[in-house]
C-alpha cells in the first residue's frame, strides 16, 4: 500500500548518499542549511560498498598472499599457503560495514535526514521521493544531483552468473583459476592484478592500442604495469575486440579478434569493465529543463550549477573522471556555492591514481599536454631503483617526474610510478595547489631513508644538481 503525503520542506535536497553526495550534504548543513539526503541503495555509495573501499581490500590481500609466497629474495620461505578465499570476503565485508556505519553516524550527527527511495523531480521546486511502501513529496529551494554511475553491459556480454561487472568481481566467493577481463583501464587493471596475485590465470583484452590509455599515464607507466603483470602470468592483448561468449556448465568461452585473426579463449568468469554510465535516466531531468549531453552527463557551470539556477550536480553525473574524490570535491563546492560563498571547480590539483603493481599516480600536466597547450617545460626523472628505501622494499621498479614550467621552475604536473605512489601524490599535489617551483622541492628536507626522497632527488634533477644520479 503507498502511503499519501503531505510535502516536506527542506532547504537542500542532495540525491545519492556516495562520497560526493554524503559530503556535499554534510558541507550544507555545516553551512546551516537544512539537509535531507536520499539514497536508494547503499550509504556511501558505490565507493564505499562495491566500488574504491573493497577493491583495495581485496588487492591488499592479494598483495599478502604474494608477499607470503615470494619472498625468498629476503631469505623468507614460506610453505603450504593457501587462500581462504571466502575469508578475505568476510574481512573485506568487515570494513565496509564499519566505513558505511561511519559515514551514517556523520549524516545523523550533523542533522542531515537520511530518506529511502528513488528520487524523481516534479519541477524545479519539488520532487517525490518512491519508497518500496511510500511515496513522499520534498520541497526544496536548492537540490544537488549526485546520483552516480553504473557498469556499461555489452549486448554481447549480458551479465548472468559467468558474466560479472565490477561488483561481481567483487564478490565472488570462490577463487577461480581462469579469468578473462574486458577492458584494461583502471577497474581492469586493479582487479585483474588483484587475481594475478591470488595466482589465477589472467587474461586482458583492450580494444585501444594500450592499458591505461587515458592520456594522464604516460606509456612508460603502463609498460611497468604490464611488465609486473607478464610475471605473473598475465596476458595482453591489445586492439583486441571482444565479439560473443558462450556459457558452458563450468564457466565461459570468450571469442575474440585480433590482428584480423578470431580466437577464442577459456575461463571461469569473464569481467566486463568498460566503463560507467551515469544515472541520470528515469529522474525527470527534462520535464525541468537540466541540460544533459548525448552520454548523459549533466552540464555544469564553474560552480557545479546546471542549466537550472538552483539545481547543482557532482561526482559521475558530470564531465571529467570518475573519481571519488572528485565527486566530493565538487560536493563542497555546490554547497558553498548555495550558501553564497565564491567557491569555484579547479581540476589542475585532482590526482589520479591506479592500484596496480607497482602504484601508478598523476597530478596536473603531463610533459606531453602542457606541450600541447604550448607550454615550454622542464621534465626531469629520479628512479626508485636509486633510492634506499625503495632497495630495501624489494620494490626498485618505477620513477618519479616532475614537469615544470621553463620560465620559472613552478610545478605544473608530475607522475609517480611505484610503491606507495598513490601516497606520495598528495605532497606533489600540495606543491602544484601551493604554486611552489622545483626548487622549493629541492630544498625541502625530506627524511632518510624514505620513498619521499625520491621527490626531492628529482627535484634537484631539474635544477640540473642531481646528487644521486649522475647528469
Amino acid at each position: 500500500m503507498v502511503v499519501g503525503d503531505f510535502p516536506i520542506d527542506t532547504d537542500t535536497i542532495v540525491i545519492g548518499a556516495g562520497p560526493g553526495g554524503y559530503v556535499a550534504a554534510i558541507r550544507a548543513a555545516q553551512l546551516g542549511q537544512k539537509v535531507t539526503i536520499v539514497e536508494k541503495e547503499y550509504i556511501g555509495g558505490v565507493c564505499l560498498n562495491v566500488g574504491c573501499i573493497p577493491s583495495k581490500a581485496v588487492i591488499a590481500a592479494g598483495h599478502r598472499y604474494e608477499v607470503a609466497k615470494h619472498s625468498d629474495s629476503f631469505g623468507i620461505k614460506a610453505e603450504n599457503v593457501t587462500v581462504d578465499f571466502s575469508k578475505v570476503q568476510e574481512w573485506k565485508a568487515g570494513i565496509v560495514k564499519k566505513l558505511t556505519g561511519g559515514v551514517e553516524g556523520l549524516l545523523k550527527g550533523n542533522k542531515v535526514d537520511i530518506v529511502r527511495g528513488e528520487a524523481y523531480f516534479v519541477d524545479g521546486n519539488s520532487l517525490r521521493v518512491i519508497g518500496e511502501n511510500s511515496a513522499q513529496t520534498y520541497n526544496f529551494k536548492n537540490a544537488i544531483i549526485a546520483s552516480g554511475s553504473r557498469p556499461i553491459e555489452l549486448p554481447t556480454f549480458k551479465y548472468s552468473k559467468r558474466i560479472l561487472n565490477s561488483t561481481g568481481a567483487l564478490n565472488l566467493q570462490d577463487l577461480p583459476e581462469k579469468i578473462v577481463v574486458i577492458g584494461g583501464g583502471v577497474i581492469g587493471i586493479e582487479l585483474g592484478g588483484a587475481y594475478a596475485n591470488f595466482g589465477t590465470q589472467v587474461t586482458i583484452l583492450e580494444g585501444a592500442d594500450d592499458i591505461l590509455g587515458l592520456g594522464v599515464f604516460e606509456k612508460q607507466m603502463a609498460a611497468l604495469v604490464k611488465k609486473t603483470m607478464k610475471k605473473k602470468g598475465a596476458e595482453f592483448y591489445t586492439k583486441a575486440m571482444a565479439k560473443g561468449v558462450e556459457e558452458t556448465e563450468n564457466g565461459v568461452v570468450v571469442t575474440f579478434e585480433v590482428k584480423g585473426e578470431e580466437k577464442k579463449i577459456e575461463a571461469d568468469y569473464v569481467f566486463v569493465m568498460v566503463g560507467r554510465r551515469p544515472n541520470t535516466d528515469e529522474m525527470g531531468l527534462d520535464q525541468i529543463g537540466v541540460k544533459v549531453t548525448d552520454r548523459g552527463l549533466i552540464e555544469i557551470d564553474n560552480q557545479c550549477r546546471t542549466s537550472v539556477s538552483n539545481i547543482y550536480a557532482i561526482g559521475d553525473v558530470v564531465a571529467g573522471p570518475q573519481l571519488a574524490h572528485k565527486a566530493s570535491y565538487e560536493g563542497k563546492i555546490a554547497a558553498e556555492a548555495i550558501a553564497g560563498h565564491n567557491a569555484v571547480i579547479d581540476y589542475l590539483g585532482i590526482p589520479a591514481v591506479v592500484f596496480s603493481d607497482p602504484e601508478l599516480a598523476s597530478v596536473g600536466y603531463t610533459e606531453e599536454q602542457a606541450k600541447q597547450e604550448g607550454i615550454a617545460v622542464t621534465s626531469a626523472k629520479f628512479p626508485f631503483a636509486a633510492n634506499g628505501r625503495a632497495l630495501s622494499l624489494d620494490s626498485g621498479d618505477g620513477f618519479v617526474k616532475l614537469v615544470s614550467r621553463k620560465e620559472d621552475g613552478v610545478l605544473i604536473g608530475a607522475q609517480i610510478a611505484g610503491a606507495s605512489a598513490s601516497d606520495m601524490i598528495a605532497e606533489l599535489g600540495l606543491a602544484l595547489e601551493a604554486g611552489m617551483t622545483v626548487e622549493d622541492l629541492a630544498l625541502t628536507i625530506h627524511a632518510h631513508p624514505t620513498l619521499g626522497e625520491i621527490t626531492m632527488e628529482a627535484a634537484e634533477v631539474a635544477l640540473g644538481t642531481p646528487i644521486h644520479v649522475l647528469k
